[in-house]
C-alpha cells in the first residue's frame, strides 16, 4: 500500500512531530509512506525524516501555504498513491479541491479541538464541503471529535485515535547537560515543549517566574510567531537571567529528561502530546486545565486554571519542597504516558488505512 502524508511544513508541532515518529515505523511495518511538504523549509524534523531514508517532496519553500498554485501542484501526487492523508487546515482544503479532478482515496487528521476559522460562520459551508470529500477523518482525542461533529453537522466516519510516543526512548533518554541549553545546574528548572502559537499561553509560566525563588529557572523550547512578544514580557519583568529559549531542538528526549518539572501552559490544546513526552521522560507534568490536556494530566500530574499564574506557582512551590509529592507526581506521570505508547497508535491507523482501501 503507497500512502501520502501531506502536511504544511515540519516546523515545531503535534501534526509535525506525529508524522516525523510514526513515517518511518510505518516502513519498518511494510508500507510504502512519503511525506509531501507546502513549505519545505529545512528543520530539524526534516531532517530526522531524511536521515530515516524517508522520501519527502516539496511544493515549495517559504511563502504562503495559501497560494492556490498548490492545488494543481498536488494533482501530479494522486495518481501515485492508494491514499492522500492530510493534515492542517491548507493540506485538507487543496486536497479537498483537487480531489474533484483526480479521484482518490482522502483521509484527514484534525489536530485541535478548535481553530479561528471556526469563529467565522461563513465560512462553516466550505468547512462541511471540505470534509465531505474524505472518506475517513481522524481525531485526536475525544473531544477534538465532539467539537468536530458539533461543527460540521454532518454524517462523515470519524475515528479518535489518540496520538502516541514511543514511551522507552523518553525514559530511557540521556539527559543532556545543562549548560548546553543555556541553564544552570544549582536551579529548579521548569520547562516547557511547545510553538510559540496563539494556542499556547507560555506567558502564564513567565508570569509565575515573579512569585518563585531566583533559583528556579524557566527553559522554553520550541520556535514560533509569539517568541519576540514572549521575550519581550520577560524583559518587561527583569527575567532574562532566569529563563533560557533554547528555539527547536530535535533531541527533545534529552532535554526533556534535563527538566526538574514539565509544565504544559495552553489556551487550547487538541492532544498534549508534549505532556505525554514529559511524562515519559519520568518528570511531573503540571498543565492548564483545558480541553485536551485535562484528560491525560489530571489525577496523574497536576491541573491548574488556565492563565493562573498565582495557581501554577503554588504548585511548583509545593514539588520544588516536599520531595515525597514530587517522587508520586513522576511515578504517577511515567506510568500514565504508557497508555500512549506508539505502537497503539500504528496499529489503530493501519486498521483505518485498511479499511478505506478495500
Amino acid at each position: 500500500m503507497k500512502i501520502l502524508q501531506v502536511i504544511t511544513s515540519l516546523k515545531t508541532g503535534g501534526a509535525e512531530k506525529l508524522i516525523v515518529d510514526m513515517v518511518p515505523m510505518y516502513r519498518q511495518r511494510g508500507y510504502d509512506v512519503d511525506v509531501l511538504l507546502f513549505d519545505g523549509t529545512e528543520t530539524p524534523f526534516k531532517k530526522l525524516l531524511k536521515d530515516d531514508g524517508v522520501n519527502i517532496f516539496e511544493l515549495g519553500c517559504g511563502g504562503s501555504v495559501y497560494n492556490p498554485i498548490n492545488i494543481l501542484k498536488l494533482l501530479p501526487y494522486f495518481h501515485k498513491y492508494d491514499i492522500i492523508h492530510t493534515h492542517n487546515t491548507a493540506p485538507q482544503l487543496f486536497a479537498a479541491i483537487a480531489s474533484l479532478v483526480c479521484s482518490v482515496v482522502l483521509c484527514t487528521t484534525e489536530h485541535t479541538t478548535s481553530n479561528r476559522r471556526r469563529s467565522l460562520k461563513w465560512y462553516r459551508p466550505i468547512d462541511k464541503w471540505m470534509y465531505s470529500r474524505y472518506k475517513e477523518i481522524i481525531s485526536i482525542s475525544s473531544a477534538t471529535t465532539e467539537n468536530l461533529r458539533r461543527y460540521i453537522k454532518i454524517s462523515c466516519p470519524i475515528d479518535t485515535i489518540s496520538n502516541g510516543i514511543d514511551v522507552e526512548r523518553y525514559s530511557s533518554a540521556v539527559p543532556v547537560e545543562r549548560k548546553n541549553i543555556g541553564c544552570k545546574n544549582d536551579t529548579f528548572l521548569l520547562m516547557m515543549v511547545a510553538g510559540f502559537r496563539y494556542q499556547k499561553d507560555q506567558d502564564t509560566i513567565i508570569r509565575a517566574l515573579t512569585l518563585l525563588s531566583k533559583n528556579v529557572q524557566l527553559c522554553l523550547v520550541g520556535d514560533g510567531d509569539r517568541r519576540v512578544e514572549c521575550k519581550e514580557l520577560v524583559k518587561r519583568l527583569n527575567l532574562e537571567e532566569r529563563v533560557v529559549f533554547t528555539g527547536v531542538r530535535s533531541d527533545i528526549p534529552n532535554v526533556l529528561k534535563a527538566a526538574d518539572v514539565v509544565v504544559m501552559s495552553s489556551h487550547l490544546e487538541g492532544f498534549g502530546l508534549a505532556a505525554v513526552e514529559g511524562m515519559a521522560a519520568g518528570k511531573p507534568v503540571v498543565a492548564s486545565d483545558v480541553v485536551g490536556l485535562r484528560d491525560i494530566v489530571k489525577n496523574y500530574g497536576c491541573v491548574f486554571p488556565q492563565g493562573d499564574e498565582r495557581r501554577l506557582a503554588e504548585i511548583v512551590e509545593r514539588l520544588k519542597n516536599d520531595s515525597n509529592f514530587y517522587k508520586t507526581l513522576a511515578g504517577q506521570c511515567y506510568l500514565r504516558s504508557k497508555d500512549y505508547d506508539i505502537s497503539k497508535t500504528i496499529d489503530s491507523y493501519i486498521d483505518v488505512y485498511e479499511s478505506i482501501v478495500k
